[in-house]
């Protein structure tokens, strides 16, 4: 099963400058441990020393979030997983 994940341009810099990857996966979390397994330094971009995901990051499958309880949403084959990040700042 092949999905594609598109890679935030912040997190470029982890996956070789590659804006989209693909993985395989049954739902969003085995996908992520996919794209970590190619792009270990995606790890502590993504998760937190406990292995929850990190505030910041925001995943939306085909356009729709995913949120909440992002990491077990189903995909299936040809779906396409976005990584975001919400920014802050003043």
């Amino acid at each position: 099963m092949s999905i594609n994940i598109s890679i935030h341009r912040t997190h470029r810099q982890f996956t070789d400058g590659l804006d989209t990857v693909e993985v395989e996966g049954n739902n969003v979390g085995d996908c992520l441990e996919d794209l970590i397994r190619q792009f270990p330094d995606m790890r502590n971009a993504l998760f937190d020393k406990k292995g929850k995901l990190l505030n910041a990051v925001e995943i939306y499958i085909n356009q729709k979030s995913a949120y909440p309880d992002e990491l077990v949403k189903p995909v299936k084959d040809g779906d396409d997983i976005h990584i975001t990040l919400m920014l802050a700042g003043g």
